[in-house]
């Protein structure tokens, strides 16, 4: 592997709206985040990912963007962001801005002027199409549910196309003028200082232009629209054509959003030469799909994660680095989703990063997560702000679950639930506003919060820190970013244990996330030593290992 310069980083995601306020109007912002700096160096971050702040109309908390040059009043000024830039360099981190160019508001003033003529240049901009038969173009459904196609104001029988919500129209990427339009902007950002970008959704931009059906798979008569993209070929030539005309010149970081790659592409993505630096593992989060929606969601237990991410660590070995996550602002909180429920407390938070944190790959932190928060239980569905919380509710409704069962599917699987304020303190909203939150505080902030932790050896926020640090640490920082990864004791049950290895160095992590006490036998690591646990002990005999209930160890030679 080339070695790159984020190699033995690690990353965290800041969701501005719910980091912290500084202005007391309930909703975080960029002075916010630079008042945090010092608290993420001292975590140990390095690369800091911040969700859309740009202007937008927050259909979609920011993902609809209706001006891609302006930071949005609401996190601060332009001034606000390049002192955030500074203050971050003075501390040797890096500033990673979140990318939206698969669609725009239909806010914005290329949409308003193919609204206006949709004939005319800026028709060429997005995607109008005749209806058939009395309807839209095809059956496709949005991602957010409902039709993707959406009929034009005042023009009889003509829709435009946005494979997420309406008010998100999608660009269309054939236009030769779009992309130019595009990278100018990408190339200002990484000209003002920006590191590079997590890009989101980024598989969606190739389209089939013959919008064909597909075979309904709903009671609404429509199709997924994944499916047309997953039909389609040759986005790997768009992506190409984006990175050499902005990331490669200026070796720009980039993590890409991508849910529908071929496996066989995974090294057109993520190698050596790829398209980009690195991409999420979603192996685990994908299980969670339920056929028609969050009510039919099958629970995703920690073996299943085990699974899902040791096949993802084998596929990528030798090919390129993944970015693991536990948890993101798509998905629901780690602990809540994955730990059995005896494990959804401190030491199941400790349990669940250590196993993340030193896998072979480029870890992502998101924010609260080395607090351990949790879910945030919602009274009512009105609690939620989330477009596609509500959306999926109606959908429960709409098959027949009561209105308890819809909210509880809610519950579970919520985006909302990694979007509440983060937790700083034990005092009113958590410490993260004087005014009003714009989004409901979770009520365990008086036992969980970063205040409390701060002071407590024991605490997820210390162990975090000493897990960092381990990886890091001049003894294992090369086993812990180039090393092998190598699956350990996968016929025992409730056991999650994996090595990492190179060129003599060892490092070992080994867990029980079975109720009872159990001793393990680790092959070969008689004569290791304890580098990292999450409890105060765990007895050992030669290969043998003892470990309590959500109990996880790590060994090196």
């Amino acid at each position: 592997m080339k070695k790159q310069w984020w190699h033995d980083k690690v990353a965290y995601q800041i969701y501005p709206k719910s980091f912290c306020d500084s202005n007391g109007d309930g909703v975080g912002d960029l002075r916010g985040i630079i008042g945090k700096l010092d608290y993420l160096k001292d975590l140990g971050v390095d690369i800091i990912w911040i969700s859309p702040i740009y202007q937008s109309p927050f259909v979609d908390q920011g993902y609809d963007i209706s001006d891609y040059y302006k930071i949005d009043p609401v996190f601060g000024a332009m001034e606000d962001f390049d002192e955030l830039l500074a203050q971050a360099r003075r501390r040797d981190m890096r500033i990673v801005m979140d990318l939206v160019i698969n669609h725009c508001s239909d806010k914005h003033e290329w949409f308003r002027k193919a609204l206006a003529d949709p004939e005319g240049e800026y028709g060429d901009y997005f995607y109008f199409r005749r209806g058939k038969n009395g309807g839209p173009p095809s059956n496709y459904r949005s991602y957010f549910g409902g039709s993707a196609w959406e009929p034009v104001p005042g023009r009889e029988d003509l829709y435009y196309l946005h494979l997420f919500a309406k008010e998100q129209p999608d660009l269309n990427w054939n236009n030769p003028r779009v992309r130019e339009e595009l990278y100018a902007m990408v190339n200002w950002w990484l000209d003002k200082g920006v590191a590079g970008f997590r890009i989101d959704a980024i598989i969606n931009i190739k389209k089939d232009l013959s919008f064909s059906d597909f075979e309904p798979d709903g009671p609404d008569g429509l199709a997924g629209v994944h499916k047309m993209i997953d039909s389609v070929q040759g986005v790997g030539e768009l992506l190409e054509d984006l990175k050499e005309h902005t990331f490669k010149p200026r070796d720009a970081f980039t993590v890409a959003e991508v849910f529908n790659m071929k496996r066989e592409e995974l090294a057109e993505f993520i190698g050596d030469d790829g398209h980009f630096s690195t991409m999420f593992d979603f192996s685990a989060h994908c299980l969670s799909f339920g056929k028609h929606g969050w009510y039919d969601s099958p629970g995703v237990g920690l073996g299943d994660f085990r699974d899902a991410v040791f096949r993802a660590q084998r596929e990528c070995q030798g090919v390129g680095f993944l970015a693991n996550i536990i948890e993101n602002h798509d998905e629901p909180r780690g602990v809540s989703r994955y730990m059995p429920p005896y494990g959804q407390n401190e030491r199941g938070a400790k349990f669940l990063g250590t196993v993340s944190v030193l896998l072979r790959g480029l870890p992502f932190l998101y924010q609260g997560q080395e607090l351990g928060m949790t879910n945030c239980p919602m009274d009512s569905v009105e609690e939620y702000d989330d477009i596609n919380t509500k959306n999926e509710y109606r959908v429960a409704l709409e098959a027949g679950l009561t209105p308890e069962q819809a909210l509880a599917a809610c519950c579970a699987n919520s985006r909302d639930n990694a979007r509440t304020p983060m937790q700083w303190t034990a005092g009113e909203n958590a410490g993260f506003t004087t005014g009003t939150p714009w989004l409901k505080v979770n009520p365990n902030h008086t036992a969980v919060n970063a205040a409390e932790q701060q002071g407590r050896a024991d605490s997820a926020l210390s162990y975090y820190k000493a897990l960092i640090a381990l990886r890091k640490s001049p003894e294992y920082r090369e086993v812990f970013t180039y090393g092998d990864f190598i699956p350990l004791l996968e016929g025992e049950a409730e056991t999650i244990a994996y090595a990492r290895a190179l060129e003599g160095k060892r490092a070992v992590v080994v867990g029980n996330f079975g109720p009872e006490e159990r001793t393990l036998t680790v092959p070969g690591a008689a004569g290791y030593r304890l580098l990292l646990t999450n409890l105060e002990e765990a007895p050992r005999d030669g290969e043998r290992i003892t470990l309590r209930s959500c109990q996880v160890a790590v060994l090196g030679n």
